[in-house]
């Protein structure tokens, strides 16, 4: 006896898939690109098979083509995530979702006397480790690391 093991989603005519994102950060992917509030389909799947790395997520959002700066906050929670952008059930471009060298305005400094913290003054951060995730505050030089993250 054969199993079969598919699992069938309905194409997006336009619209933005993320794929490979880690499983258990699908949620927080949703929540900071703000897809709960969409008006539009968004279909998610989580702890998907996967060979290249073993369990995977994926978010489909129809009608939603993201800016730079969310492109930015799906690096900062996924990086390696891809990024493909559908028109007329066609696949218009596909990448893999990098981190910049600089974070502007996205992520909240974890130091509580930071002047970003006090005044209007847009956050800046350097990426100084892409894949753990660590990025140093323009202002008072603090290391803000993925555990302390918060994504604004």
């Amino acid at each position: 006896m054969t199993q079969i093991k598919e699992l069938k989603v309905s194409a997006i005519e336009n619209g933005t898939v993320i794929d490979h994102i880690p499983s258990k950060n699908v949620f927080q992917v949703i929540k900071i690109l703000h897809l709960e509030e969409a008006g539009d389909m968004v279909l998610f799947g989580t702890n998907l098979e996967s060979k290249k790395y073993g369990k995977k997520g994926i978010v489909k959002a129809s009608n939603k083509f993201f800016k730079k700066h969310e492109i930015n906050k799906i690096g900062l929670v996924a990086p390696n995530a891809t990024l493909i952008v559908i028109k007329d059930f066609q696949v218009k471009t596909k990448e893999v979702v990098k981190l910049p060298d600089t974070i502007e305005d996205i992520v909240k400094c974890f130091n509580p006397n930071c002047i970003t913290n006090h005044e209007k003054v847009t956050t800046r951060f350097t990426v100084v480790d892409k894949e753990a995730v660590k990025l140093r505050c323009h202002y008072c030089e603090k290391i803000t690391d993925k555990k302390n993250l918060i994504i604004r």
